[in-house]
């Protein structure tokens, strides 16, 4: 409930409480001004007599009230006998003098209040009813045909008029109950949602720890795939040309085993740098993800002889910065492995943004080869298609192939769209 809606039922409880003591008021002085009552005649002592119990009456119905808190608008039989004899004393002081109707019409205030059951509270209307049009047509009792007449026509007119008003009432008390219903339900409602959010907030952490942790341990698995498969293998190449060198009969051929190893060393070295920049891309320290890819498929080019071609299409976004590591990680592989497997004479890279995807295309006119056909992963063999797959999975991501032996191999990678914070 709001703060209006208290002040408005505290006024309320305050017309209820004070109004009787006020039309009790007003009654008794407009009798005072009125020629009836300045005659010492025994209904002047009568109407007085009345007007005392009206006010006793009125006094105990507010202790009672008072002792009662919480309950003064919840209809009893204590209310009901208390609207009956106020009724009665009304009824009687009206028929002294009509002035009294206003005290009367008392009963209008709180009949729904005061007695139980709805056909009963229309009675107390009906009856207060009475009181106020017989004074309304000249007074009681009545002494000519017209003003029965006008009573009956005052008594229908005022009892429907009322009757329409309950039933007003009625309606909006219920619309109120059911609002009151209503907000009752959305607040608990919302309260079950804000729990649901909670939940699913505390669920989209648990889960962000987990999907880090599963990162985790698939760089973990990709670096020890790459030590094993490419710096591992180099230094064992080493070894076995240092070996010969040892046992080389004539100096011609330890030079030879001499130059084989240290080219070995080289592409070792190299191997190690391209490991480290996998796992820290640091060419996405200054720039964003097409200038990066743009730079890496240059020095690809430049450092492998082949003709590397970078392209952009579509309207250019920031992205996030897991999606830009994965895809320029992705393109990384993908030249690597062109480098070493294709011998491609020309490499395309395309980046293209459509709408809530980006895609990284990598083609090369090279050897290809089958890809159903592809032997498991050996201790000899690349970590390749598998990490780059990887990858994209981790971000809700595809990697799909297509090369045949002796037409090339493109190579397509589709991640969604997620812009930078």
């Amino acid at each position: 409930m709001t703060t209006r809606d208290r002040q408005i039922d505290r006024r309320w409880e305050q017309l209820h409480t004070w109004g009787p003591y006020g039309l009790l008021g007003i009654s008794v002085v407009l009798a005072l001004t009125s020629a009836g009552l300045f005659d010492y005649t025994t209904e002047w002592y009568v109407a007085w007599a009345l007007a005392g119990a009206a006010l006793v009456l009125q006094l105990w119905w507010h202790g009672t009230r008072g002792r009662r808190p919480g309950r003064g608008r919840i209809p009893s039989r204590a209310g009901t006998l208390y609207y009956v004899v106020r009724w009665a004393l009304a009824f009687a002081l009206t028929w002294i003098d009509p002035f009294f109707a206003f005290y009367a019409a008392a009963g209008y205030m709180d009949a729904d209040e005061l007695i139980p059951g709805r056909n009963r509270q229309r009675f107390g209307l009906v009856a207060s009813s009475v009181t106020v049009a017989g004074a309304q047509a000249g007074g009681m009792p009545f002494g000519s045909a017209v003003q029965w007449i006008l009573f009956l026509a005052l008594l229908v007119a005022m009892s429907a008029l009322q009757m329409v008003v309950a039933h007003l009432q009625e309606a909006e008390t219920r619309r109120s109950h059911e609002r009151g219903e209503t907000i009752t339900e959305l607040e608990r409602t919302n309260t079950a949602l804000q729990q649901a959010l909670d939940e699913n907030a505390a669920l989209h952490a648990q889960l962000l720890v987990q999907a880090r942790e599963a990162g985790v341990a698939d760089e973990r698995r990709r670096l020890a795939a790459e030590i094993h498969d490419t710096i591992a293998q180099g230094l064992t190449g080493i070894i076995a040309q240092l070996q010969v060198v040892a046992n080389a009969p004539d100096l011609t051929t330890a030079r030879t085993h001499l130059d084989r190893a240290s080219e070995l060393a080289r592409h070792s070295l190299g191997e190690a740098r391209r490991s480290v920049q996998n796992l820290a891309p640091v060419a996405l320290e200054h720039d964003g993800l097409p200038e990066a890819l743009k730079n890496t498929v240059a020095e690809w080019g430049e450092r492998t002889g082949v003709r590397a071609e970078f392209t952009v299409t579509g309207i250019t976004e920031q992205l996030h910065d897991e999606v830009s590591a994965t895809l320029l990680r992705i393109a990384q592989e993908a030249l690597s492995n062109a480098a070493r497997h294709a011998r491609a004479t020309r490499v395309g890279v395309t980046l293209s943004f459509l709408g809530e995807d980006v895609i990284l295309d990598i083609r090369d006119d090279g050897q290809g080869f089958d890809p159903l056909a592809l032997p498991e992963r050996t201790r000899t063999g690349g970590f390749g298609l598998d990490g780059m797959r990887a990858r994209a999975e981790r971000i809700a991501g595809t990697l799909a192939v297509e090369s045949e032996p002796g037409h090339g191999t493109a190579l397509s990678a589709r991640v969604p769209l997620v812009r930078h914070e």
